[in-house]
């Protein structure tokens, strides 16, 4: 079987959707040999900042010399993306060669795209000895595919009210699910967490009698810094090259993690792991300024908080532009009321255009979403040809920004390659 048959008949599983719960993720992984289980993991939940926190701790191990695997989702432009070991992506014939020895079996039993993935990610960092993995949870945690793992941490990045239909339709609800990864005996890191969510996660790791390390309680925060206080160490950020205050709040997470699990990180390996975080770890999509002049950003805000952060960021610069154009496509399940509500003040132009994912919502929906609030937008078809446009015509005062579901900026990104 060649990349291209094992990528389709992969992608094909999707249209067995979501299934939340652990029974065919554990038939799976008991079919291959059960590979977690010689796995060391730091597992990472969230409604934001997962991909960036995870990237900040597999960049500071990478640094202190350990062999690490990440395994991250969705991806931009290529399947190997998802999986890498000190930030090379899997090579496609282990893609390959996965898909074709599993094959009866998923025409037996149907996993979906999710288990699979998973599943190929744990055999992978198992053959490949790393020392270390950082998992990042797709959707929720309780029920997630990568929940049948105990790990060396748990993580849990921020929460907000997300995929409502199915995680719950409070804040408390939402903590449960993402708090479901937190395991007997195993240290909890928190991020800054709305107060009913904090809530739930304490009770909840004091019921597994896990240790709970909250990041309020070990950082001291300015206006444009973070210090962090773990293992005798003290370490201030003031800067890090994914753009906006939050990043700094994400990388202080992943140096608390990172401290308290392993004494023998040093202050040199967590800045350079911070520094050399886009090169170590891949990450993009992250206020990504794809081009300077004419600007340009990418920014894969996909919820009220994740647009909150980006406004934040892009509040240091709007004004300067003569003109500022937004492209904007999400997921139907999505709370797009709120998020075109929060970016509408800072564009002169808005444009919605599709993604050809079945989730998401269509142009036509978001501009009558829109017209609820006054803004008047217009459908755009080709959004590749109109970055490709903007990029070699508009002036160097012009701002674009793409933002939005991360299938928008992969596609764009997947359209600017070609």
């Amino acid at each position: 079987m060649n990349i291209e048959t094992a990528l389709n008949k992969l992608f094909s599983l999707h249209q067995f959707g979501v299934k939340l719960g652990l029974e065919n993720i554990t038939n799976l992984l008991n079919f291959i040999g059960n590979p977690q289980k010689a796995l060391n993991i730091f597992h990472i939940a969230g409604s934001n900042g997962k991909g960036s926190t995870a990237s900040f701790l597999s960049s500071i191990l990478m640094e202190a010399g350990y062999k690490v695997g990440q395994f991250t989702s969705p991806h931009f432009v290529r399947f190997n993306e998802r999986i890498r070991v000190n930030g090379i992506e899997i090579p496609d014939e282990c893609v390959a060669d996965f898909m074709e020895k599993l094959d009866p079996y998923i025409i037996e039993f149907q996993p979906t795209f999710f288990e699979l993935t998973t599943a190929l990610a744990f055999k992978y960092f198992a053959e490949s000895k790393v020392d270390f993995v950082v998992l990042e949870t797709g959707l929720g945690g309780r029920l997630d595919a990568t929940n049948t793992v105990i790990p060396l941490a748990s993580v849990i990045t921020t929460i907000s009210l997300e995929h409502s239909h199915i995680l719950g339709n409070s804040l408390q609800k939402i903590a449960f699910e993402k708090g479901g990864i937190i395991k007997k005996d195993v240290p909890v890191f928190i991020g800054l967490l709305p107060s009913e969510s904090e809530q739930e996660i304490t009770k909840m790791a004091s019921e597994k009698n896990s240790r709970g390390f909250k990041l309020d309680d070990n950082i001291i925060t300015g206006k444009d810094y973070v210090s962090v206080k773990s293992g005798g160490k003290k370490i201030s950020l003031y800067a890090a090259p994914l753009k906006g205050y939050h990043q700094l709040l994400n990388a202080a997470l992943a140096i608390l993690t990172a401290c308290e699990i392993i004494s023998e990180i040093t202050i040199k390996n967590i800045l350079d792991g911070i520094d050399n975080v886009i090169t170590n770890s891949g990450i993009s999509g992250r206020y990504e300024i794809y081009r300077q002049r004419p600007r340009i950003i990418f920014d894969s805000a996909h919820n009220p908080g994740g647009i909150d952060s980006f406004v934040n960021e892009f509040k240091k610069e709007w004004a300067k532009y003569r003109s500022r154009i937004l492209i904007f496509a999400a997921m139907k399940d999505k709370n797009t009321l709120v998020m075109i509500k929060k970016l509408k003040d800072y564009f002169d132009k808005i444009y919605f255009t599709n993604i050809n994912y079945k989730r998401a919502a269509t142009p036509e929906q978001l501009i009558e979403i829109a017209g609820k609030t006054n803004v008047s937008a217009e459908k755009l078809i080709d959004k590749t040809g109109f970055v490709k446009n903007f990029k070699n015509n508009y002036s160097k005062n012009d701002c674009l920004v793409v933002i939005g579901s991360i299938y928008l900026l992969g596609e764009i990104k997947t359209g600017l390659s070609g």
